[in-house]
Parts: structure tokens; sequence; C-alpha cells
């Protein structure tokens, strides 16, 4: 009986995909490095939340044969060690992109329309006087760049565009024609951040991205610029972010993620009124933890038994497997 360990609870429709095959499921809860390499030394798999796994971890698992994240990130897990090892590492590659979308899309809209200051207004008792609220805008005719143009990027230009507004794609591993076919516009980044009324960040965390957006960037962007990170903390400055917004460089910015995870609580970002914060769960609706349980359970479960359901799109390595 091949053993499937949990690392983080996910929703019960995936651990009915595991049970179905007769696997032996546990969930570990203590997630220490000395805990998990107790409790992984034997699994043929492992169902991945937000925990780290080493490379120390990984290898005293013998039997170790896929790593499925619980997402589509895996900045937490040691990708070389997977590679040299020949170990699969899968994503929930098609479950996440509408819940991500609609969360952007949230934070455009309350930012755009400045939707916390009326409610405080009008919470107040001070309805007679919203004609001192702050200008707000419409996303209509907006210019809207896009930094990634993967399934949650071209998730958020399909609404983008259903709001009549023009959508600007930045993403050096796509072609023109792929992103104008979805009736979106291909921009080099520089120009694209001078161009943008909205931004949307969808890019992975590493050396090329770390800090991509800084000082400079906000230099150049427009007064009313808005920026939305729900991709990695890291990718926009947090001390500059900080410094824009307070010396009203751009208008507002949203973030469901940030460098340090959770935030330090004397964070200056929290004494802003023209940011709005989440904490990282963008991804978190109750519909997409189901899908991304039961994807991260069938990437399992089809990678062990059933190649021939396995969609190759969901493994990140697979040019080393051995299939």
């Amino acid at each position: 009986m091949k053993k499937i360990a949990i690392i983080g609870p996910i929703h019960l429709d995936g651990w009915e995909v595991l049970k179905k095959r007769n696997f032996e499921v546990f969930e570990i809860e203590d997630l220490s490095e000395s805990n998990l390499i107790k409790k992984l030394r034997d699994v043929d798999g492992i169902a991945l939340r937000t925990a780290k796994l080493t490379r120390d971890v990984m290898k005293q698992c013998s039997n170790l044969r896929i790593v499925a994240r619980h997402g589509v990130g895996y900045d937490n897990v040691d990708l070389d060690y997977l590679n040299s090892q020949k170990l699969a590492l899968a994503v929930t590659g098609t479950a996440n992109a509408v819940s991500v979308a609609e969360h952007v899309m949230t934070m455009f809209l309350c930012l755009i329309k400045q939707i916390n200051k009326s409610d405080q207004l009008t919470k107040k008792g001070d309805f007679d006087k919203k004609t001192s609220l702050p200008d707000f805008f419409e996303l209509y005719q907006k210019n809207i760049l896009i930094l990634g143009f993967g399934r949650i990027g071209q998730a958020v230009a399909k609404r983008c565009l259903g709001f009549d507004a023009n959508v600007y794609v930045f993403d050096p591993f796509v072609d023109k024609n792929t992103i104008e076919d979805q009736k979106c516009h291909k921009l080099e980044f520089n120009e694209g951040i001078m161009l943008a009324d909205l931004i949307s960040v969808h890019m992975p965390m590493n050396n090329e991205t770390k800090n991509l957006i800084a000082k400079d960037q906000f230099d150049n962007m427009k007064k009313n610029c808005i920026i939305v990170n729900t991709a990695r903390g890291g990718i926009i400055n947090e001390d500059d972010l900080f410094l824009a917004l307070k010396n009203k460089k751009i208008l507002g910015a949203g973030l469901d993620v940030f460098v340090e995870e959770p935030p330090q609580k004397e964070s200056p970002l929290f004494k802003l009124d023209n940011i709005i914060l989440s904490p990282h769960n963008a991804a978190l609706t109750l519909e997409c933890r189901r899908r991304m349980s039961v994807e991260t359970a069938e990437n399992i479960a089809f990678y062990l038994e059933d190649h021939s359901k396995l969609n190759l799109q969901n493994i990140i390595n697979r040019k080393n497997l051995n299939l």
C-alpha cells in the first residue's frame, strides 16, 4: 500500500480521491523539520501546503516519488534537489486562476472607487459630506498592465476586458501573437510602467523578479496608478512602496503577499489609508480550496498509478521524469 502524507490541512474532497485509491493517507500538523524527517521517511507522495520542504528532509525520504503543491508557487520546495533525484513536483495549475483573478478585480475596484473612505464616512454619519471624499474613477478605458501572462494573468485580462479597459502585457516568455489573440497588447516593462493606470503582478519570485518594482519604477508611474500583487512578496520592494504611497507618488496599492509572512505587526504599511491588505488568501475561496485539494490529490494518484490521466502541464520538472 502506497503511503501519502498531507502536510497542512486540505479540503476533504482531496482526501476522498486518495482514499478511493486505497492509499494510506495521514496528515502532519507539527511542521518542524525534525518531525517531518521522522514522519516522511517511507512516504511515496507528499501533498504540501505552505510548510518548507528542505533538502535535509527529503534526503531521508527513501520512497518518495512526487511532491504535489496545493497551489501554483513552489518556492517552499528545494527544486534543485528534486531535479537531482528525478523526483516529480506538481502544482495545481488549473485550480486557482478564477479566485485570484476575482481577488485582483476586488482590490482594483475597492481602490479605484475609494470604497473604504466612502464606507467610513457613511458609518460616521457624515452622509451629507460626500463631496469631501477624494476623487474616484472608472475602470472604463483605463490602461491595465499585467505582469506575467500565465493562467492567472490571462484570467485577470479577460475580466478587465469586460470593463472595456485597455489591457497591456509584459511577459518575455509569451509571444506577441498569443497575447494579441486574447485582445491584449504586448509591451516592454518600462513602457508599461509609464503607461499603466493599474498594474497586476503575476510572476514567480526569483533572482530576476526580486525588487522588480522599486523606487525607480514608482517614480515613473502615473500619480493615479494603482498596483496589486497577488503573486509573491518581494517582487515589489515594500519599503519603496510605503514611501510611494505615503508621498502620494501613486494612488493606491493592494497586497495579498508579503516579503515576510505574516508581516510584522508594526509594519508601516498598516498605517496607510491608501492600501488594501489581505492575508495571502486570494486563492482560498471555498470553491478554489475544493479544486486545489482534488487536483493536488489527483496529481499524486495519477502520477503513482495512472500516467494516462496525468496533466503534464501540472508537472514543473517534467523533463527529468521517467514516466
